[in-house]
């Protein structure tokens, strides 16, 4: 219980709180999230992705055997998901909603500091080559599953995806680190200024965005959601990490970065496609609550 606690206090309550400012401040303030999460989505972001590719001294069988990993464990959670959703008698649309909801974990806002503050900055290189698998394979399913509710054409939002700065940032980082480039001084600070100033950014921008939730209606389906997000989906990354071999500390952040709560973006992306955007808002709102006691526990577990 003491340990419980002090993880409690030490690791999950810092991000918590940076939530709270911004769910404080952004009424008070006339804060506009669009404008604080583009700014990270376009500078911030980038930037924290290639100060930590460039740097990491990871193998790069490791790296693909982690990114083989957390992409089964997503199609396992969409499919789980799917099925439930399914076998509930659910519309299409909902159906949908489950899907979206199930592989929208909150890995870049929620996750990177979590493992940071619980693993040390030497795990940050590993929770981002999962935070870069989960971004495109969670996109790349919410657009099918959208699409399908929808009967649309997912092939240009598909393409789309891998236009994402984040992704972009990969390849020169890739090629610093592959080739053992001497980044200049000058670039190397910029680079770390604005990777720093990612995580507080989008903490802000979450908490911004949690206040602006409107016609929130609690239903079995949120509380069925959340179970599937909070719940499952950690314990499927805990199944699948022992075929795959993962172990250490590459499945602990593994299994942490699948029991984020629901991300912002399978808001943005239900209000798109006009997917229950009112049920996918409550479900981000939920989820972000209740997790501070589910991540406390999971965090004590891993």
């Amino acid at each position: 219980m003491l340990q419980l606690f002090s993880i409690f206090l030490d690791v999950v309550v810092p991000v918590f709180t940076l939530v709270f400012l911004g769910y404080v401040a952004g009424p008070a303030l006339k804060l506009d999230v669009r404008t604080l999460s583009r700014t990270a989505y376009f500078i911030f972001v980038p930037a924290l992705i290639f100060q930590i590719i460039s740097r990491v001294e990871l193998q790069a069988a490791s790296a693909a055997k982690m990114l083989v990993y957390i992409v089964l464990v997503h199609i396992l959670c969409a499919l789980t998901a799917f099925g439930l959703a399914r076998m509930l008698n659910c519309s299409r649309q909902l159906s949908a909603a489950y899907v979206i909801i199930a592989v929208s974990g909150n890995v870049g806002n929620f996750g990177l500091p979590l493992i940071r503050f619980r693993f040390g900055e030497q795990a940050l290189a590993q929770g981002t080559i999962y935070f870069l698998g989960v971004m495109v394979i969670s996109l790349t399913i919410c657009v099918i599953a959208a699409s399908w509710a929808r009967d649309g054409s997912s092939l240009q939002a598909l393409i789309s995806i891998f236009k994402t700065p984040a992704l972009i940032a990969v390849v020169p980082a890739l090629l610093v680190n592959v080739a053992d480039i001497k980044v200049p001084l000058m670039i190397s600070r910029v680079t770390e200024l604005a990777g720093a100033a990612m995580v507080p950014l989008l903490l802000i921008a979450a908490g911004v965005h949690l206040a602006q939730a409107t016609h929130t209606v609690l239903s079995a389906h949120v509380f069925m959601t959340a179970a599937l997000r909070l719940i499952a989906a950690p314990c499927i990354a805990l199944l699948v990490s022992f075929p795959l071999g993962i172990r250490g500390q590459e499945r602990a952040t593994g299994i942490l970065q699948t029991g984020m709560p629901v991300a912002i973006v399978a808001s943005i992306i239900s209000l798109e496609y006009q997917l229950m955007p009112e049920f996918v808002a409550t479900s981000v709102l939920f989820t972000s609550v209740i997790g501070m006691l589910t991540l406390t526990v999971l965090l004590s577990l891993v």
